[in-house]
């Protein structure tokens, strides 16, 4: 017999008295220390190490609770990530978890063959990933159901601990009021949808609208990415790869290391021996523009 049952719903009372873990800590850190999207990479990959899970993951509600899509996403090495594969995916999707998740409980998975008949869109969602185990907890801000984040156990059967669930609760809370509280920006799933482009950086996964992209530069066999909230993300695939994934629309490139956003083209200079380089918003100092490019770029730009 087994000594749990294989799914569970968990209010934050249920696990109120257990010990105490530093995630909290480590996540205000993260938050604070810089941008938001960042800070939820290094939450991700710091508990899923702690925990010993081998995935995990954030998803993101649309403003009316229908859809949702994936949108960071750690990884242990050698177990596949499947966070492109969900987005604006339909709610009924996994309605049986959802129901939980909009009353503020958490969901463990213990043994994904012990789910009931009413759950088998997620059963088949956790057999197609090759999950074992899951946990997920409510993200919530002013009353409203934000987003979820949790683990996935792949190498074998878990049940996460009290003072696991407890910890990502707290997490859950600090996530929120700096994803959701921030009255300097609009809530990011306050309006329409828009198609992330994915980074892979060494903390994991992270979906970042295309306008929050400044540019890209070549760093040899992988590309530095500059985004509007002044981080950097060293992504690991070459410059090369990046002309058939990003909107042709907004981006150009302007040298052979080197592509910009449009919409984040400040100037462009032209010094007397004839050089141009350009300007952008949010990053300092100026990159170069090869002559092979400029006509393009004029172009582009209507100059």
């Amino acid at each position: 017999m087994e000594p749990y049952p294989p799914y569970e719903f968990l209010h934050p009372d249920d696990c109120a008295d257990a010990p105490d873990l530093d995630w909290a800590f480590l996540a205000a850190r993260a938050l604070l220390s810089g941008p938001v999207d960042a800070g939820i990479s290094a939450i991700l990959e710091a508990a899923g190490q702690a925990s010993g899970s081998d995935r995990a993951w954030m998803f993101e509600y649309n403003a009316d609770l229908t859809t949702f899509r994936n949108t960071h996403e750690w990884c242990r090495p050698f177990i596949p990530g499947y966070v492109q594969d969900l987005q604006d995916a339909p709610v009924t999707m996994f309605a049986w978890l959802h129901r939980q998740l909009i009353t503020g409980r958490a969901v463990m998975v213990s043994r994904v063959g012990g789910l009931p008949r009413t759950a088998r869109s997620l059963k088949a969602e956790m057999v197609r990933q090759d999950d074992k185990s899951i946990l997920a907890v409510p993200i919530a801000h002013d009353g409203r159901l934000r987003a979820a984040f949790g683990f996935d156990a792949v190498r074998d059967h878990r049940r996460w601990s009290g003072a696991e669930v407890k910890a990502l609760f707290r997490c859950a809370e600090l996530i929120a009021l700096a994803r959701y509280a921030s009255r300097t920006s609009p809530e990011p799933n306050g309006g329409p949808a828009t198609a992330l482009i994915y980074l892979r950086g060494k903390r994991g996964v992270r979906g970042v609208d295309p306008g929050s992209i400044v540019c890209l530069r070549s760093a040899r066999n992988y590309t530095e990415v500059a985004l509007a909230d002044g981080s950097w993300i060293t992504d690991q695939r070459a410059l090369g790869l990046w002309t058939s994934l990003l909107p042709p629309a907004s981006f150009v490139r302007v040298h052979r290391t080197a592509i910009v956003n449009l919409r984040h083209v400040r100037a462009v200079d032209l010094d007397p021996l004839g050089a141009w380089t350009v300007q952008l918003r949010h990053l300092s100092g100026a990159l170069p523009v090869s002559r092979s490019c400029r006509s393009e770029l004029r172009a582009r730009l209507g100059l």
